[in-house]
């Protein structure tokens, strides 16, 4: 049985992956289990390139965080946050403009209790429990209310988390009520993976690999990203790969990781 460090709150599963614990290792964090690694070491065997597109996608958090901040953005609602590494939301923005106000959302009770301590004495900044699939728990959390004026501009991050929103799901009707919610001017950002032919060599073997985990990946396509970004105005380069999306320029020649796309959209 591993030893589970103090960090650990009381109940938590360690037997099976969880998404957030799988991406902190992918990070190079050590607030994950065997269970996780294994579950990461696989993946990348499995679809060669799974852990470059996970630095893809925090390397576009980072990116896009900094875009937002230029553009005059002081409040982020950061959903399926994950567990907090370096180069976390608040950092990024408070670096540029120290009055951000961040608020981070994860499903798993794990990344919130980390996010708390990581947070704590940064009254800035919050952490809650709150599923992606419950708008209104998060929008109406005593929490967020404290922290973000709904009446000004707003960015809602949700990198990588809705491909585990299942398929059975409303997922225009969700993301909805998170614009109604928002003020004209406020922003959305999406990151989510594709299936891409050429990048997994054994598709059944990633399937069977994802029915371990409570939260399996379900892969969309460009024009079903696409459609939930109607009526927002689409920031350019568009829907482009995450690496691709206004890349650094000592990493402008890097080749496109086509297995996770990434858009950013403006309410008007």
């Amino acid at each position: 049985m591993e030893q589970l460090p103090d960090w650990v709150p009381d109940g938590i599963e360690v037997t099976v992956p969880n998404a957030a614990r799988a991406y902190d290792y992918l990070l190079g964090g050590y607030h994950n289990f065997a269970v996780d690694r294994d579950f990461v070491d696989r993946m990348e065997t499995l679809a060669p390139g799974a852990i470059a597109h996970g630095h893809a996608n925090r390397a576009f958090v980072g990116r896009s965080v900094r875009w937002l901040v230029r553009a005059g953005v002081r409040q982020f609602l950061d959903i399926g946050s994950g567990i907090p590494t370096l180069g976390n939301v608040h950092e990024v923005a408070q670096a540029v403009a120290p009055e951000s106000t961040v608020v981070y959302v994860d499903i798993d009770p794990v990344a919130v209790a980390h996010s708390k301590a990581i947070l704590a004495g940064n009254p800035l900044t919050a952490a809650i429990q709150a599923d992606v699939q419950r708008p209104e728990d998060i929008l109406g959390h005593p929490e967020v209310r404290k922290l973000l004026d709904f009446s000004r501009p707003v960015a809602v991050l949700l990198n990588a988390v809705l491909h585990f929103v299942p398929d059975s799901a409303d997922l225009t009707g969700i993301l909805a009520q998170f614009d109604a919610a928002l003020a004209s001017g406020s922003y959305l950002t999406i990151t989510h993976g594709v299936q891409v032919k050429e990048w997994v060599d054994d598709r059944a073997g990633v399937q069977r690999l994802y029915r371990r985990a409570p939260a399996p990946a379900h892969a969309r396509t460009r024009e079903q990203l696409i459609d939930l970004f109607t009526g927002l105005d689409v920031v350019e380069p568009g829907l482009v790969p995450a690496n691709d999306w206004h890349p650094d320029p000592e990493a402008s020649g890097d080749t496109p990781l086509e297995g996770l796309l990434a858009i950013v959209g403006r309410k008007p």
